[in-house]
């Protein structure tokens, strides 16, 4: 039993073993301690019949003890020891004879010697503090706290004494012990005490229901018999008391805007105070005095500012409206905004803090500014002068209204009536506005109006002509133009338009040789166009002639024509070529005639018009060729008895040609695209006339006429070849002619023989033939510049001379 009653305290205390050491086949560890015993347990020993724990001081180690336990036993403890000292604690497993047949050791301390409690009051409702005497080599203690019904229990550390147990309740008996600890374990607990918590405080609540009283309640509290309520000023020194049996108390006749602080503790039967309580609470402030209302404007909004005196305690001030506006601050002014024009108000200022809100200020009567007039309306009343007019207001007193030109002139008029003039010249933009004032101050802005006069008319316009259909022009930019009209209109009333905003146009696409009348009208978006301004005549360009015709006249000249489309006027024709010119003419009817062009050469004609507004666009070009030149030379050259070859030079402009030989005998002509030609059919013998016929492109033709052309004689025929004496030839031949001179040739033997008759003979003689060769034989006629026709045919001869009357016979 006693062992269990140790094994039940190690529980309640919940500390386990400090070591667990492990011998020859036995186990030993310490389980528990106490200030003057210790409990250890151990491992089954097999063949034991008991076993001796024997505990022994380490410092003193002939200082021990020991008890003895049965087989059976594990655990089992040994005293007494002494507290909080350093054991070795050892078991031995012994046979029946006492012998040891197995041991094992361990380190353990004791706890600290059980302290005393010397006393334990309760100061608070929910703690009670514990005083105690402190043991030694106690680290730590352990308040151990219970009620009688053990309905609760609770273990609180604490260092040392006093110590304090909280999470009480109220006015409850509670029983309170103490124990030690250090690192080996706990004391057993001291011997106990009775103690009782006090009542608890009443929880205050106050409040301040006018700046000079105080209103302080509380719920009852269990087992009170009185109260004490106690009251002080913040930063005084004299605190009024009361005691009473009721759970509320008002303090009147109270500072306002003043902090206090209520303090109040319950007391029981047993004439104990119970905890206190602490609430402090603030007066309400005073009514703010001094009102004073100020019309401002923020931003383009007009506001009401109202001001004050300051109010001790006040922690914030409002200010209302019987309009409905109110603002709020904690400085001394504030701004009720946006306020409405033409109004009464009565306006009123309140202090707050956290008690609430003070007794509102007398009322301030406040007329606001009035309204903005309207409608506004602007009228033109001549001579450069407009007229600003509005309908009147309510609590307005006077008008002010203002004129701002766009270049930033001001004019300003203040009236008793609904009307002020202004001048308004032409070209200026104008923002006019009216207010209304009084006391208060000015409306707000009303109805801006933007009044534009008209534009002033553009001073020196000029006019130019950039082209033979369109005209420039140009005007000095006017004050308030926006755009610019011009109006070009012809006298059937054709009108062309032209709207740019740059003080200059074009027109286009106008009439040639036409008179315009033409307006610039200034414009702008608010009043239109200004058609008073005074228009500008002016003439366009000449028409272009039309229907030029060339009419070529010889090689050289033309003469042309065209159709007259302008009313009067000069033309001027020009030709230019490609490889000469220009040449002109002038005319003011419709022909005129071109001189001293070169043969072969294109042209291009166009005429122009002029009168004073200038020139008309050129007329369409027209193109034409001139006949082409005559080759400069031409030769003929006769290359057979009826062929000649003729060449020429080039011929500027020609493309072909056509040349003929014309003769009493007969003609011969050749066509070509170059400059030579060989020619057939030729008489010989024959005079004949040259001419050559030069063709364009453009079919234009030149007939050229050249000197005379004679074909050389005609060759002989009938040729015979007679042997003579003395090794000579006689060479005989019939020609057409009877005047002709003639020359023979033989060739043959490797000699050449040559011989001429004399004029209008038939035959000659070679000598120093030689017999038995072959000879060619060639008669010709001799040219009259001496040259020999080159091309008669030749005749082969071989034979034998017989005698002088023999012949040569023909092969």
């Amino acid at each position: 039993m006693r062992l269990s009653g140790v094994m039940l305290s190690v529980f309640l205390l919940g500390i386990a073993a400090q070591n667990v050491v492990q011998g020859v086949d036995l186990l030993i560890s310490v389980y528990t301690v106490t200030s003057k015993s210790a409990v250890l347990s151990w491992s089954k020993y097999a063949g034991s019949s008991s076993y001796r724990l024997t505990a022994t001081l380490r410092n003193f180690p002939n200082q021990s003890v020991f008890s003895t336990f049965g087989q059976n036993t594990v655990m089992g403890s040994v005293a007494p020891l002494y507290p909080s000292s350093a054991y070795t604690f050892r078991v031995e497993a012994l046979d029946s004879s006492m012998g040891v047949l197995a041991s094992a050791s361990v380190d353990g301390y004791t706890a600290p010697d059980v302290p005393t409690i010397t006393a334990a009051s309760s100061k608070q409702s929910q703690s009670i503090t514990v005083e105690f005497t402190q043991v030694s080599g106690a680290s730590s203690y352990i308040l151990r706290t219970e009620t009688s019904n053990g309905s609760f229990m609770s273990e609180t550390p604490v260092q040392g004494s006093p110590g304090t147990v909280s999470g009480l309740q109220p006015y409850t008996d509670y029983t309170l012990s103490v124990m030690s600890i250090n690192s080996g374990g706990r004391s057993q607990p001291s011997t106990s005490v009775q103690a009782k918590t006090v009542l608890n405080a009443p929880l205050l609540n106050s409040r301040s229901p006018s700046n000079s009283s105080i209103v302080v309640i509380w719920a009852p509290v269990p087992y009170a018999v009185l109260y004490s309520v106690s009251i002080i000023r913040d930063g005084s020194y004299q605190q009024s008391r009361l005691n009473t049996s009721n759970t509320n108390v008002t303090f009147s006749s109270l500072e306002a805007g003043t902090n206090y602080c209520i303090k109040a503790n319950a007391w029981s039967s047993l004439s104990v105070p119970g905890d206190d309580f602490t609430v402090c609470q603030i007066t309400r402030p005073r009514t703010p005095q001094s009102i004073a209302l100020v019309t401002t404007l923020v931003n383009d909004v007009v506001g009401l500012s109202v001001s004050w005196d300051s109010a001790q305690g006040a922690s914030l001030y409002k200010a209302m409206s019987s309009a409905g506006l109110n603002c709020s601050s904690a400085s001394t002014s504030c701004t009720l905004s946006p306020l409405s024009c033409g109004q009464i108000q009565y306006i009123s200022v309140t202090a707050l803090n956290q008690a609430g809100p003070s007794q509102s200020s007398d009322p301030q009567c406040y007329v606001s500014f009035p309204c903005p007039p309207e409608p506004v309306r602007v009228d033109d009343i001549g001579n450069g002068n407009c007229s600003l007019s509005w309908n009147s207001v309510s609590h307005a007193e006077y008008y002010t209204a203002f004129s701002k030109r766009d270049d930033g002139i001001e004019e300003m008029c203040n009236s008793t009536g609904t009307s002020c003039n202004f001048s308004c010249h032409c070209g200026y933009s104008f923002i006019m506005s009216v207010f209304a004032n009084n006391q208060a101050g000015a409306s707000p802005p009303g109805r801006i109006l933007n009044q534009t006069s008209l534009p002033c008319c553009p001073q020196n316009v000029s006019m130019s002509e950039i082209s033979w259909e369109s005209l420039m022009i140009v005007w000095m930019a006017v004050r308030g133009a926006e755009l610019y009209e011009i109006q070009a209109t012809d006298p059937s009333n054709y009108t062309v338009l032209c709207n740019d905003t740059s003080p200059m146009c074009v027109l286009s696409d106008l009439n040639c040789n036409t008179w315009y009348s033409i307006l610039v009208s200034p414009c702008n978006e608010a009043r239109g166009c200004n058609r008073s301004c005074r228009p500008r005549s002016t003439e366009t360009a000449p028409c272009m002639p039309e229907g030029v015709i060339v009419i070529p006249t010889n090689s050289s000249s033309v003469s042309i024509t065209w159709t007259a489309t302008n009313k009067a006027a000069n033309y001027t024709v020009t030709v230019i070529g490609s490889t000469d010119g220009p040449f002109t003419c002038q005319s003011r009817a419709t022909s005129c005639q071109v001189n001293r062009l070169s043969c072969g050469s294109s042209y291009q004609v166009t005429s122009i018009a002029s009168t004073a507004a200038g020139l008309s666009m050129p007329s369409y070009s027209v193109s034409f060729q001139t006949a082409p030149c005559c080759p400069a030379t031409l030769n003929v050259t006769q290359v057979t008895q009826a062929m000649s070859n003729l060449t020429w030079s080039a011929a500027q402009g020609a493309q072909s040609f056509m040349v003929s030989l014309t003769s009493s005998r007969g003609n011969a002509t050749c066509h070509t695209t170059q400059t030579k030609c060989l020619m057939g059919c030729i008489t010989c013998g024959t005079n004949y006339t040259v001419s050559l016929q030069a063709t364009s492109s453009k079919g234009n033709k030149s007939l050229c006429m050249y000197h005379g052309f004679s074909t050389s004689e005609c060759c002989p025929s009938r040729i015979r070849l007679y042997t003579r004496f003395n090794n000579t030839l006689r060479v005989s031949w019939w020609s057409s002619t009877s005047l002709g001179n003639f020359t023979a040739q033989v060739t043959g033997g490797g000699r050449v023989y040559a011989c001429s008759p004399a004029p209008g003979q038939s035959m000659c003689d070679v000598s120093e033939v030689m017999c038995g060769n072959v000879y060619t034989v060639i008669v010709a006629p001799i040219n009259p510049d001496g040259t020999v026709v080159p091309f008669c045919p030749s005749r082969m001869y071989s034979g034998m001379i017989a005698d002088i009357k023999g012949t040569v016979t023909f092969t």
